[in-house]
C-alpha cells in the first residue's frame, strides 16, 4: 500500500507541532478525555475546543506510556524556556531560580568578558522593568550549585538512613499545609463555578429584556460585553486552579516516590538536568541581609519535588542530620538557611 505524501526515507522526522501535540497528549498517561470539542451551532458545523472544565477526564482507562513523574517533570520543563546565551550553553538552573520576594523568574546573566565563574542569576523583574518594582537579587552559579549539591545530599541520605522519622514529619508538615491550600482552592473553584452560573442567568436575562424593549441596544452591548469579558477569565483560571488542586491531592501519596529516588540515587557528586528536575521543583532566592553587600548572606529556599520545603523541622531531626553531615564531611547550617554566598 502506497501513503500519499509519506516520506518513508525520514519516519522519525516530525515537526515541532507534532512533538508537542504528543507531550501534551494523556493518552500516554492511561487518561481518557471525552467531548473534547464540539460545534458552535446546529447550523454552523466548525468545530470549536471546549474548555477544560467541560471536557470529561477518565484516569486508568488504559496501561499508560510514562510513568507520572516524567510527566509532571517534563510538564514543569516546558513551563520555563531555556535562554541561551552567547558564551555557554543554558544553565542548569534555568527556569528553576525565582525571586524570593516578587516571585519573578531570575535570569541567567553573563557580560562580555567576565570569567565563568563570575555568572550569576538576576531578579528579571528588577533588569527589565523598573528598578523600583524589586530590589537587586542575585547570586552566583556556582554558589548556588554547592548550596543545591550540598543539600540534596544530605537530605537524600537522611531520607534513605531515616525512613520512618522522615516520613513523620513530612506527613505532619504536608498535612497542616497542603489541607489549608486544597481549602482555600476549593472556595475559589466553588465561587468561580456559581460565578458561572449567575453569568448564564444574567446573559439570558440581558437578552429578553432587550428584545422586549426594556433596555437599549447600546446597554445591552456594554454589559453583554462585561458579562463576557468576565466569562472568558473564569474560563481561563478555572483549568488552572483545578489542575492545582488535583496535584495537591495527589501529593499526599508522593513521599514514597521521593523515598524511591532517593535510594535510586545513592552517589550523588555531581548536579545532572536529571537529578535537578527528578528532585527539585523551584529554588527561591532573597536579598542579602545587607544591600549591595558581597558578604552578607542571603536566604536560599529549595521546594523539593514530592516533598515541599524542609523548614521547621524538630529539632531532633536537625541533629540527626548534622550527625549526617558531619559523617559525610558536609558543611551544616541552622534550622532556617541562611547562606554566605560570598565567593
Amino acid at each position: 500500500m502506497k501513503l500519499t505524501g509519506l516520506d518513508t526515507s525520514r519516519p522519525y522526522a516530525w515537526s515541532p507541532t507534532t512533538i508537542t501535540n504528543i507531550l501534551d497528549n494523556e493518552t500516554y498517561l492511561g487518561v481518557t478525555v471525552n467531548m473534547k470539542t464540539t460545534t458552535i451551532s446546529y447550523k454552523n458545523k466548525k468545530t470549536v475546543q471546549r474548555p477544560e472544565s467541560e471536557q470529561y477526564r477518565f484516569e486508568g482507562t488504559h496501561e499508560p506510556l510514562v510513568d507520572k513523574q516524567t510527566w509532571d517533570i517534563v510538564r514543569d520543563n516546558r513551563r520555563h524556556k531555556r535562554r541561551y546565551t552567547k558564551f555557554t550553553e543554558p544553565s542548569l538552573f534555568s527556569g528553576l531560580v525565582y525571586c524570593m520576594d516578587c516571585g519573578a523568574v531570575m535570569t541567567y546573566h553573563r557580560t562580555h568578558g567576565e570569567k565563568e565563574a563570575k555568572a550569576r542569576f538576576i531578579c528579571s523583574n528588577y533588569r527589565k522593568n523598573s528598578k523600583t518594582t524589586c530590589s537587586v537579587h542575585g547570586i552566583r552559579e556556582e554558589d548556588l550549585y554547592a548550596i543545591v549539591l550540598d543539600d540534596l545530599r544530605r537530605v537524600t541520605h537522611f531520607a534513605r538512613q531515616n525512613e520512618r522519622k522522615f516520613a513523620e514529619y513530612i506527613g505532619k508538615k504536608r498535612t497542616k499545609d497542603a489541607q489549608k491550600e486544597i481549602r482555600d482552592l476549593e472556595k475559589q473553584i466553588s465561587a468561580m463555578t456559581k460565578r458561572q452560573s449567575e453569568l448564564m442567568s444574567l446573559f439570558k436575562r440581558l437578552y429578553e429584556d432587550n428584545v422586549l424593549g426594556r433596555i437599549p441596544d447600546e446597554q445591552y452591548r456594554i454589559l453583554s460585553n462585561e458579562y463576557t469579558s468576565e466569562q472568558e477569565s473564569i474560563k481561563a483560571a478555572l483549568p488552572e486552579l483545578i489542575g492545582r488542586l488535583q496535584n495537591l491531592k495527589d501529593s499526599t501519596s508522593n513521599f514514597d516516590r521521593f523515598l524511591e529516588n532517593a535510594h535510586k540515587y545513592t552517589e550523588i557528586n555531581e548536579l545532572t538536568p536529571e537529578l535537578l528536575h527528578t528532585f527539585i521543583k523551584r529554588i527561591e532566592v532573597g536579598e542579602r541581609t545587607k544591600k549591595y553587600s558581597r558578604s552578607a548572606p542571603q536566604e536560599i529556599v529549595i521546594h523539593y519535588r514530592d516533598i515541599g520545603i524542609l523548614d521547621d523541622m524538630p529539632q531532633e531531626l536537625e541533629d540527626i542530620l548534622r550527625q549526617v553531615a558531619e559523617m559525610d564531611g558536609e558543611v551544616t547550617y541552622a534550622q532556617e538557611p541562611v547562606w554566605d554566598t560570598d565567593s
